[in-house]
């Protein structure tokens, strides 16, 4: 008797949601409300009705007057207690007229936070919400203090997912149909009558509205609608967990509601990565870049419902087995990775690559301790080779590949035994180590090195031919400390060099000296 109250409850809400959708359609787009596509975000092209969760509010609650009249006349227990009905009905119709206004004129963030914040509060108070966490509390009942933020908390997360993810023809619809599917075997299985029938007839209201919502729809939800959904979907998931097992509880609304979940986790986490306001819309959710990897809004909308059905299946698996939880949640885990990584969110890469410099940071540290030596050793270096034997281990070890002076300075050198660096043809010297001075050098940090008058001696580059693992060095210290340094080391080279040249050759003194304090660079 009861299976078939269930399916007279479940075919009567389709039937019902596909006559009422029908109508509602035809009669808005008679009057004119239609919404066009005004926003960047929209990706429909024509003017479309937003009233469709005008028909889904309908039919669920004929459906579940049909249920209370069931009751009375085969004696089947279908409905909920007075005071949880009200209080599930009182709420969820404050919800449906906020979004129904919010689909006729604009309402803020700040407003829909407060009046979904009051209807959370009045669901709690009639005894739907979080009440007990064991894993937590240990069996005990939570008290108001704990309770009332974490039903609140779910409430606006769960209502304001589905509202985020309405952006393509039947994505949001679809998605609920099969996180209400789950809710609809967990309360046959715990078993809980109340919030089963009222879960068919979301079900089947929200199945007939697909048939006009789906690619290309002529309908759309609406705030009035997606937000009514997700906070039914809360509201049964908070009122079939009173009689679950603990692990039952907790996990498997929440895996079963993740794709929109994981939706807005996504939003929050790269919004505030960028430094964009949290609750401003953007062309960058799940589905949206789905559409710029180029699928069609059908191939995305279908890729959305695997996502979905996979995540209603592993919360399945729960139910069956709760001491799964650790492999499911690997399983879900792994998935989103690998699909961020698909997607391409620059954030995440930035966030990927700010974790891994940090990992990276001792070494950096170890870098940076080498070129401070490097610069203390430069301080007290007065010959040419002797500098040359400092820069080839530091910059060795840090990896850099080689290093490259001016023509300038080739030419103040000129004569000097500076083997086993190599001389262009522009004149100028270099050195590369480990054979990596074969071919041309990719990447080149040019410092000009200046005497402590300003004056140019010419120019220093340091090399690399390895550009796929990155530099873990600080680039101040070295324009800055190493580049004064290596200029004063430089400096008294030369002029060392230029006495060694005037006592071998006095008659080209004059020469050398003229070279050795040139004043332009190449």
């Amino acid at each position: 008797m009861i299976i078939s109250c269930y399916f007279f409850v479940f075919v009567s809400s389709i039937v019902l949601s596909l006559v009422f959708t029908g109508r509602l359609r035809d009669f808005a787009n008679s009057r004119g409300w239609v919404a066009p596509p005004e926003l960047d975000r929209h990706v429909h092209t024509t003017s479309v009705p937003r009233l469709g969760g005008v028909a889904i509010f309908g039919s669920f609650v004929v459906a579940a007057g049909l249920a209370a009249l069931l009751q009375r006349v085969t004696g089947v227990p279908l409905v909920l207690p007075a005071r949880t009905a009200f209080c599930i009905f009182g709420s969820a119709l404050i919800i449906f007229l906020l979004g129904l206004y919010d689909d006729v004129r604009h309402v803020g963030p700040q407003w829909k936070f407060g009046i979904q914040t009051l209807a959370a509060v009045l669901l709690y108070i009639g005894g739907v919400g979080v009440h007990r966490i064991d894993l937590v509390s240990s069996g005990r009942t939570l008290g108001t203090v704990a309770g009332l933020p974490l039903t609140v908390f779910w409430v606006l997360l769960i209502t304001n997912a589905f509202n985020l993810i309405d952006g393509l023809d039947g994505l949001a619809a679809g998605s609920a149909f099969f996180s209400t599917t789950v809710l609809f075997v967990l309360s046959l299985l715990t078993p809980n009558a109340m919030v089963t029938v009222l879960a068919i007839a979301l079900a089947g209201a929200i199945l007939g509205f697909l048939r006009f919502n789906f690619h290309p729809a002529s309908i759309f939800l609406g705030d009035s609608g997606s937000m009514f959904i997700g906070f039914m979907l809360a509201a049964l998931a908070l009122a079939g967990s009173q009689k679950a097992p603990t692990m039952i509880a907790v996990a498997i609304p929440v895996v079963a509601f993740g794709f929109p979940i994981l939706d807005v986790a996504l939003a929050i986490s790269r919004r505030f990565l960028s430094g964009k306001p949290l609750f401003r819309g953007d062309r960058d959710h799940i589905h949206h870049k789905l559409l710029k990897r180029g699928l069609s809004q059908r191939g995305a909308v279908l890729v959305l419902y695997g996502v979905t059905s996979c995540f209603a299946l592993l919360s399945l698996i729960l139910l069956h087995d709760a001491a799964m939880i650790a492999l499911v949640l690997a399983i879900i885990g792994i998935g989103i990775v690998l699909g961020v990584q698909y997607l391409g969110y620059v954030e995440f890469s930035e966030l990927q690559d700010v974790l891994r410099r940090t990992s990276e940071r001792k070494r950096a540290i170890v870098n940076n301790v080498e070129v401070r030596r490097a610069v203390e050793a430069l301080n007290s270096c007065t010959d040419f080779v002797m500098v040359c034997v400092i820069l080839r281990n530091t910059l060795h070890s840090i990896g850099f590949d080689g290093f490259r002076l001016g023509r300038n300075l080739g030419e103040a050198f000129s004569g000097a035994p500076f083997s086993p660096m190599q001389r262009t043809a522009d004149g100028e010297l270099q050195l590369f180590w480990d054979d990596a001075g074969e071919g041309e050098s990719i990447w080149e940090l040019r410092l000009e090195l200046n005497s402590d008058q300003h004056y140019q001696l010419g120019h220093f580059s340091l090399l690399r031919k390895d550009v796929d693992n990155p530099l873990l060095v600080d680039f101040n210290l070295l324009s800055c400390e190493f580049r004064s340094a290596l200029s004063r080391a430089v400096l008294r080279s030369m002029n060392g060099h230029r006495a060694s040249v005037r006592r071998a050759t006095p008659g080209k003194s004059a020469a050398a000296a003229k070279v050795a304090s040139a004043s332009s660079s190449d």
